[in-house]
């Protein structure tokens, strides 16, 4: 198939232009216009969306393109029903850029798998079969599915979990390099694997459970940046723990005013089943603290509250590790993803309290009240080091669009991707 080429002008674009999309095309070629000593990544997006719908060949990019436009450009083509290829330029290192996308297109394809295809056991299967084939002798896999959950002492996934009949998976990914199994695991991921959520017994409402799929997007995006690192070179040892669960109705569901005890001791009383990621992350928090990880980061979409906050265009960061929160928002300027920093301090684990255990796992009120995110994150401060030290939350709020939007496709993103893996490369 032939190839549509774009190229990208500093020249001013003619006087007819639209000035938000200053784009030409010229029969089997178009020119973007962009200004002259900026990257000007916002206008290659919206181009790049415009061209989605256009043209149906395949994309050469040709003439002088930074390595982070022609990022750019991808990931805003790349669309769930998009079948054209993307020919790198000549001019940047086309490895790279071929690893990001394949990495973007495997973390995009499973948050958009129907809920029916992704299940608990599928989620983690494909995860780990993906990762494997990356680097066949540096990965080995444990997972904890249905009853073995109880064995282990993972109640929060199980409980989230037991009212479906596929049963939940505790994912354990360890990707050790050194091949020696006393080498320490320098960095921990924990993903929010919620393969479809329908609230449980807090039920959502029908439109509220449509893009439900995508509640897993946090294990997607932690897969992808580790599978993104790996590919990159990835030298140091790596665990990754994926909580996976579908949150439904049954006479077998937990209920609200249900109490879950955790590994640590801690008691959990059920004020809204609807508030189940924090419930499993809880689990995966635990693991990768007993793994010794001295840094850990765990993704999710967790919070509406999150996304009132900052919109679908950042992620929402929270830590009170001054100097890891600093670390990472400056890799994720740097890759050109956004997250903006939310409140949390040691007070916030006591904002949910319970009559009946040491804390709830919610407020019982729509959303969660106010500062839900927060009041999220700090329920989550109770299962890693009790300063929080080393510990990073991420709130996926950019994690999914239904309808697409100027600059990104409908359907999952990925969108914190390259922020993490950037995290464990350095």
């Amino acid at each position: 198939m032939s190839a549509f080429v774009v190229k990208l002008s500093t020249q001013a674009p003619p006087a007819f232009l639209a000035t938000s999309t200053p784009m030409q095309l010229n029969g089997d070629s178009g020119e973007i216009f962009v200004t002259p000593n900026e990257l000007d990544l916002h206008t290659i997006a919206l181009c790049a969306r415009k061209l989605t719908s256009m043209v149906s060949s395949n994309i050469s990019l040709e003439g002088d393109w930074h390595l982070e436009q022609q990022w750019a450009f991808a990931q805003s083509f790349f669309g769930p029903k998009t079948t054209a290829k993307l020919h790198w330029c000549e001019n940047t290192d086309k490895v790279k850029l071929q690893q990001m996308l394949e990495s973007l297109l495997f973390t995009r394809s499973i948050v958009n798998q129907t809920p029916e295809q992704l299940s608990p056991e599928s989620l983690s299967e494909q995860a780990s079969t993906w990762l494997r084939s990356l680097s066949p002798s540096n990965v080995s896999i444990k997972a904890y599915v249905g009853e073995q959950l109880v064995e282990a002492g993972w109640n929060g996934i199980y409980e989230v979990g037991r009212g479906s009949v596929r049963p939940p998976v505790l994912l354990e990914v360890d990707y050790n390099p050194t091949q020696n199994a006393d080498a320490s695991v320098e960095i921990a991921l924990v993903g929010k694997g919620i393969t479809f959520d329908s609230g449980g017994y807090s039920i959502k409402s029908s439109e509220g459970m449509l893009d439900m799929k995508c509640d897993m997007g946090g294990a997607a995006t932690v897969t992808g940046a580790l599978g993104l690192a790996i590919q990159q070179g990835l030298s140091k040892r790596v665990k990754l723990f994926l909580c996976c669960a579908e949150n439904l109705i049954s006479g077998h569901a937990y209920k609200l005013g249900d109490i879950i005890t955790y590994k640590n001791g801690t008691t959990v009383e059920i004020v809204n089943t609807d508030a189940e990621g924090r419930l499993v992350l809880a689990d995966g928090l635990m693991a990768a603290t007993e793994s010794g990880a001295p840094i850990i980061v765990d993704a999710a979409t967790l919070t509406g509250a999150a996304v009132m906050a900052v919109g679908r265009e950042y992620n929402a960061v929270f830590s009170m590790d001054k100097d890891l929160c600093a670390s990472f928002l400056a890799i994720s300027e740097q890759v050109n993803e956004p997250h903006w920093p939310l409140p949390l301090t040691p007070a916030h684990k006591y904002k949910c309290p319970s009559p009946f255990a040491d804390t709830a796992n919610s407020r019982p009120q729509k959303g969660g009240g106010a500062g839900g995110a927060s009041n999220a994150a700090g329920f989550l401060s109770r299962f890693v080091n009790e300063e929080g030290k080393g510990w990073l939350h991420i709130d996926l709020a950019a994690a999914y669009n239904r309808d697409g939007n100027e600059v990104m496709p409908a359907g999952g993103t990925a969108m914190g991707m390259r922020s993490i893996s950037e995290l464990l490369l350095g």
